[in-house]
């Protein structure tokens, strides 16, 4: 696919075909992550790569009740318009997908952000090269339990950056309006 086609057909993507991607597949567009530009090629970032609906159930109302809580300590929060659906029972988190990549790394890295934002632009880029979808969920970040966390395979001194879901698509859906780049000042 040439990159003009790559740009306009990376979109978010929260409807799936119910096909799994295999194993195979993500490993190899984990692989190419590894091309992304990272601080001081520090390369932080660790993956786990869940394909069991039924646990990303479980994750997903974990990060529900987190947030929910959330909320009720800030009911000013921007997640109150999120509210309906995460108390609705039969809401996922992470819609139909058949797979769901974590993406975490240490704590202590302070470009740990910016480094996870482009390896998860080289992941969605990849996959969409291979005609697949993906989508990041903020939402589904917020797994607090240390005994969850332990069974997931995070170490208590990772954190979970970005949780991406992954999948063939059922449709591409079109790009929505893009304001103009607001360039402030040429020197």
């Amino acid at each position: 696919m040439d990159f003009e086609k790559l740009l306009i057909r990376r979109r978010a993507i929260r409807d799936f075909q119910n096909k799994e991607v295999s194993l195979t597949v993500i490993k190899e567009i984990i692989q190419d992550t590894c091309l992304a530009p990272t601080a001081g090629n520090g390369q932080p970032l660790k993956f786990i790569i869940i394909q069991n609906r039924d646990y990303m159930k479980k994750l997903s109302d974990e990060s529900k009740k987190n947030l929910l809580s959330d909320l009720e300590r800030n009911p000013e929060s921007p997640l109150k318009k999120y509210e309906p659906r995460l108390r609705d029972e039969q809401f996922k988190v992470f819609y139909n997908a058949p797979c769901l990549v974590y993406f975490i790394g240490p704590k202590n890295v302070q470009s740990l952000y910016v480094d996870c934002g482009l390896t998860v632009a080289y992941f969605m880029f990849s996959a969409t090269n291979r005609g697949l979808g993906t989508c990041w969920i903020a939402m589904g970040s917020n797994i607090r339990d240390r005994k969850i966390l332990d069974d997931m395979g995070v170490p208590a001194d990772h954190r979970i950056v970005a949780p991406v879901i992954i999948g063939y698509p059922t449709s591409i859906p079109t790009a929505s309006e893009r304001q103009a780049p607001d360039i402030v000042k040429v020197i």
